[in-house]
């Protein structure tokens, strides 16, 4: 629905929310399921000047750091999309990030689903062990949403260098050893266009744009 109003000439800040979600998509086409009314299902459209733009460019970032200063002080990033709890089995999703469009002609449309009231007994079983929630009620979930969207507009007004920092501080990959298609090595923070650096343990340094990324002590993924 967001992408259709994006190009059917809708204006930034047109907003499109769900009360449920069975058939979401993610990263690499991958599904994103919600309970009703129980999580924050939110599609936003931005708009950008065309060519390059720090902010349009940063913006998976930028959205991800701006659910993690909603979600607090738990709440960590890893690379490229999810919004993770840390504990002692690993790593769990709270949330996930998916931003697409078409940057030549100037729009993005931000997809957020952040589990706010979600129940983990709720959900299917296979996704159970993998789920965080912020354990609110079904009556925050408005709240919850204004909230978002404030922290996000104070976000993208800052500049590039700031939200990077703000991110790094909040990498839940950095010095773990991770498996990516080009081989194993130890993820070591991202560079200034948001690229996933990985020291192999061959002794190269890569930058990553996208791809799989698997933790070799959790195995938790992500795309």
């Amino acid at each position: 629905m967001a992408r259709r109003l994006a190009i059917s000439g809708a204006p930034a800040g047109t907003l499109v929310t769900a009360s449920e979600q069975t058939a979401g998509r993610g990263r690499q086409g991958r599904g994103w399921f919600a309970p009703p009314e129980s999580a924050l299902l939110l599609s936003l459209v931005l708009r950008f000047s065309v060519g390059r733009d720090d902010r349009r460019d940063l913006l998976p970032l930028i959205a991800a750091v701006a659910v993690c200063d909603l979600a607090g002080p738990r709440a960590r990033v890893k690379w490229p999309n999810d919004i993770v709890f840390e504990h002692e089995h690993g790593l769990s999703k709270l949330a996930g990030i998916l931003a697409e469009g078409r940057p030549q002609e100037g729009w993005i449309v931000l997809g957020i689903g952040l589990n706010v009231a979600v129940k983990l007994a709720d959900l299917p079983a296979e996704v159970r062990p993998r789920a965080a929630t912020l354990g609110l009620e079904k009556t925050q979930i408005e709240p919850t949403l204004k909230a978002l969207l404030t922290r996000l507009e104070r976000r993208l007004s800052e500049p590039p260098e700031s939200v990077l920092d703000a991110w790094r501080a909040l990498d839940a990959l950095c010095g773990l050893e991770i498996e990516c298609n080009q081989g194993r090595g130890l993820a070591a923070g991202i560079d200034d266009r948001g690229r996933l650096l990985v020291k192999l343990l061959a002794g190269e340094q890569i930058a990553l744009d996208a791809g799989e990324v698997h933790l070799q002590s959790g195995g938790y993924s992500s795309a």
